[in-house]
């Protein structure tokens, strides 16, 4: 028996399902108790605000599978013995497996509230949470979301597209703060106060308070103010979804423990996505809930599954998300308080949501990483930059290189240049001519002498 069976349908699972079945004609079964089929979580929101159906976010047809002799079941897994080598289901369905791929994802974070569990109050993470807030939604009028991320400002979205008063309570001073620096997180809090978000910082939930039906009526802060609502959104953040392996051999500590080749501590049995923690030699492991990490994850574990092991290497840190109207995009690092020998080049537009900020070595001006607003960059031009240890000057004087806007969309490049060159005045630059089209970059082109 040579199964190979997954647990979990999200990006992550499906990129080891589909590689693997490139590699091989073993017998591959995809287990879910969410969704029958794949679909993006990203566009959960979209459904709820009517501007797609569920159909529309599976990113293949439903004959896909078949034809790829991927199998699909929908059950819930609740127990896994990695020494019998089988799953069992709730039902009472037992599963062989030759090798196991763990990759369940992850989901919301609690902190014991008091009300936490109470009907109308709920996280967002998959397809049972978005119809769970259709259902509670319906006659809502007031929403209180507590936390300060992306998840909460997704909800934020949703939440105002049906008309419905949202107070966001961020427990640090600024949105995003452990994140973003105070210029960033300054102008998405402004962004989203212009639709209609109300921002309450250094603000922490104590309790959600139920009415006469057993619903959530209000919340009270650790300060002791009553917030009238009939919705609570917790979106503070997620955590690894580990409860499946927590009663067998398989190591875990925040996530599922894995080395480099996302391999676990039992021979056969895999981790991949938002459920791995990945161990490191020096430092905290690492957990990455992202989704393209997950399918980097997915297709470098399908190499060894299929016999070529292969080492997961994440390579230049890329993040992407969307506050309303305004697209965000980070590669490098970019942390959220200064650093030492790290300094920091920043131009914001004076009159929209658009800024830039590149981090660099003081001593060597090497950049580091960039922070966007607003502007799209080009990945692949990003990579090579950071990968070749480019200089700012160097970046800046080629920014229309990274540029991925619309032809006719407005470009900043100049006002760019001429803030650097406001600032620094004894280092005049001008902007490089366009070669993004005609220019195979090498390291030898990017490389500022």
């Amino acid at each position: 028996m040579s199964r190979l069976v997954i647990i979990g349908n999200g990006v992550a699972g499906v990129t080891v399902a589909r590689h693997v079945r490139k590699r091989s004609d073993r017998e591959i079964l995809i287990i879910s108790s969410e969704t029958e089929h794949h679909f993006s979580r990203t566009a959960l929101m979209y459904i709820f605000m009517g501007h797609m159906k569920f159909e529309h976010t599976k990113p293949y047809e439903d004959y896909f599978w078949q034809k790829n002799r991927i199998d699909l079941k929908q059950g819930f897994v609740c127990a896994i013995d990695t020494d019998a080598k089988h799953l069992t289901l709730a039902s009472g369905e037992q599963i062989e497996y030759a090798d196991l791929v763990l990759a369940t994802g992850s989901q919301s974070n609690k902190f014991g509230w008091i009300g936490q569990d109470l009907p109308g109050v709920q996280g967002l993470f998959n397809y049972q949470d978005l119809l769970l807030m259709e259902e509670n939604c319906q006659s809502t009028k007031r929403a209180v979301l507590v936390g300060g991320g992306l998840i909460g400002i997704e909800m934020a979205e949703m939440l105002l597209s049906r008309g419905i008063d949202v107070t966001f309570l961020v427990k640090e001073e600024r949105f995003w703060g452990n994140i973003l620096p105070k210029e960033e997180s300054v102008l998405v809090q402004k962004h989203g106060e212009q639709h209609g978000v109300k921002f309450l910082f250094n603000t922490e939930l104590h309790e959600v308070v139920a009415g006469d039906d057993g619903r959530a009526k209000s919340i009270i802060t650790k300060e002791g103010d009553e917030i009238p609502c009939e919705f609570v959104g917790l979106s503070a953040g997620v955590h690894p979804n580990i409860d499946i392996v927590s009663q067998s051999k398989v190591a875990v500590g925040r996530g599922i423990l894995v080395n480099d080749y996302l391999e676990t501590n039992i021979p056969n049995v895999y981790a991949v996505g938002d459920c791995a923690e990945i161990h490191v030699e020096e430092g905290r492991n690492r957990i990455e809930p992202l989704w393209y990490t997950g399918k980097m994850q997915g297709e470098a574990l399908a190499k060894t599954i299929a016999g070529e092991r292969t080492k997961y290497e994440r390579g230049i840190w890329f993040n992407s998300a969307k506050f309303f109207d305004v697209e965000y995009q980070t590669y490098g690092f970019v942390g959220n308080e200064p650093v030492d020998n790290i300094s920091s080049f920043y131009w914001q537009h004076p009159e929209k949501e658009l800024c830039i900020r590149i981090n660099y070595q003081t001593d060597t001006q090497v950049v580091t990483g960039i922070n966007t607003f607003g502007i799209r960059m080009r990945h692949e031009v990003w990579e090579n930059w950071l990968a070749n240890s480019c200089k700012l000057k160097y970046v800046l004087q080629h920014l229309k290189d990274a540029n991925f806007d619309p032809e006719f969309f407005r470009r900043y490049e100049q006002d760019v240049i001429n803030t650097f060159n406001a600032q620094n005045p004894n280092s005049q630059l001008s902007l490089s001519p366009l070669h993004w089209l005609t220019k195979r970059f090498t390291k030898e082109q990017t490389h500022a002498k």
